[in-house]
Formats: C-alpha cells, structure tokens, sequence
C-alpha cells in the first residue's frame, strides 16, 4: 500500500544508493513494470516541468538485478495511481499523493520485498553538473539583458528584471549543460521588454560569460533546502554568489560548490517564431578534473 505521505527521495541530499521497501507494483504494459518505493535515491523526469531526465541505474532484489529503463513521477488518489504524463497536477498539489516509479523491463517485484537502490554516479554527476550551470547561466542572462527594458516587471532572485522566469519556454539539462529556449512575442514586448536587445548575440554572450566566469572563479557553495523528506515537499536551489544568496525552486540534482567548475559558457542563436523571436541559451559546463561534464 502506497504510504499516505508518499515517497521519501533521498537525491536531494547528493545520494546515489538506498535501501527501500516496494509498496506498489503496476504493469504499465509493452512488458514493463513500475515499482513503488517508500524510500529511493532515484531522481525521477518530472511530469510538469520534464527539465531534467530521469537517473540511470538498476534495482537489486537479493541476487536478481533489475535494470531502470526509466522513472517517472506517479500521483494516487484513493485507489488511483496515475503516472508520467497521465499525471493531471503538479507535484505537492494537496489530496495527492505522490511517488516515484522506477520502470523496469525484466522481472517484477513484490510488495515488501526491500530493493538495494543504485544510480550510476557519473550521469548522475553530469546532470547535477549542467542543472547547475542552468541556473546560474540564467541568473547572467537576467543581469546580461536587464537594460532592455522599459517597464517595471518582477525581478530575479538577484535583483535584475527575470527575463529568465518570464521569458522562459522550454528547458532541458543535459549531461554537462543545458538548452533553453525563451519566446519574444507580444506578451513580453507589451511588459516592456524591448527586442533590439537581441540584435547583438555576441555582446550578450560576451555579457553572460563574464559574470559566469567571475561566479565560478569565486567557488560559492551550493546546496538544496528541502521543506520535508517526500517527493511533494517543495526543495530550493541555494547559491552564494557575490551579489548575495540566489534561491531558485527546483526539484533537481546540483554540485555542492562551484568550486566543483573549471568553467561555464554560453552561446545564444535567435529563430523566428509565430508573431516574434525565440532566443536559444546553450549552456557548457566545464568540470575541474576532467572535460565537459
């Protein structure tokens, strides 16, 4: 029986091994099946905001190993338990209960059998690398473009106009980076943001690196403050920076200090979109020791 407070995840805290409990087995078909934990290191996709993938790793029950093909947030109410993208809120929403589904191809647990949790430490290590690399590549691009605009609007954790949150279309973390992608159109030129920002790429990117440059040289800490142990409980992105302490909500996996960076640049490109622009951020991250993560 899925627990009423759901899964507690434990990859908030850098974990890449844990031992849990299955309290829920479903076949989700094509000859998988998902496994409900009560305790997991696995971060899994989220269904709202899908930015960061899914870890890679296996389950092992006793001598039997069970590969993770994929992991998904999953929300039950009463006798219901939906998955992935059949999920109809956001995680933490109230009268839901949310956990992590471990997708597997072969075999299939039982309820109360304990699972030994592992997570492949270097892709888990890429992403953390390039989560955050996102944010601190967003955070320069508010302060790169925060003379383009014309009107008052809310400003980022750092005090510059948040392009970034009011801009922002899709993103997606890689190993050792990210892509972002922000639409200009007329809702963003009517707040007072003004395009001919966008005409000199290579200034702006020149703008971002130099800040981005100047933060990674510093080494600020990094860390995740967690409201609780579960799934739903709402986790915050915590970095020190020069300007002060950035706060982002984010569910994801990060390094611990930027010090953990050799480097972090950006590049941009602008398409035409229906009725404006979409700008393209492609963040790299560089990690000491090594190549790109």
């Amino acid at each position: 029986m899925i627990p009423a407070s759901g899964t507690v995840v434990t990859y908030p805290a850098g974990d890449v091994a844990s031992t849990g409990t299955v309290v829920h087995v479903v076949d989700v078909g094509s000859g998988r099946t998902a496994v409900v934990l009560d305790r997991t290191a696995f971060h899994p996709v989220d269904t709202a905001w899908p930015d960061q993938p899914a870890d890679r790793g296996a389950l092992r029950i006793g001598d039997r190993r069970l590969e993770v093909v994929d992991a998904v947030v999953g929300a039950a109410r009463e006798d219901e338990l939906l998955l992935g993208a059949d999920v109809p809120v956001r995680t933490g929403t109230e009268g839901w209960t949310f956990v992590v589904a471990h997708i597997v191809a072969d075999g299939q647990p039982a309820e109360g059998d304990v699972v030994e949790v592992s997570v492949h430490p270097e892709y888990r290590a890429a992403l953390s690398a390039g989560h955050t690399a996102c944010h601190l590549a967003s955070l320069a691009l508010d302060h790169g473009l925060a003379g383009a605009w014309r009107k008052d609007v809310p400003r980022d954790p750092l005090g510059a106009p948040a392009f970034d949150a009011l801009a922002i279309e899709r993103s997606r973390i890689t190993p050792g980076g990210s892509r972002d992608e922000y639409r200009i159109g007329k809702s963003l030129r009517r707040k007072g943001f003004d395009p001919e920002a966008l005409t000199d790429t290579a200034g702006l990117a020149e703008r971002v690196n130099e800040r981005l440059a100047a933060w990674v040289l510093a080494g600020g800490a990094v860390r995740v403050d967690r409201d609780g142990d579960t799934l739903a409980d709402r986790r915050t992105w915590v970095c020190s920076l020069e300007q002060g302490e950035a706060r982002i909500p984010c569910g994801g996996t990060h390094l611990t200090a930027l010090s953990e960076l050799s480097r972090v640049t950006v590049a941009f490109d602008v398409e035409e979109a229906d009725g404006g622009q979409r700008l393209i951020m492609t963040t790299t991250a560089e990690v000491r020791g090594g190549a790109d993560a």
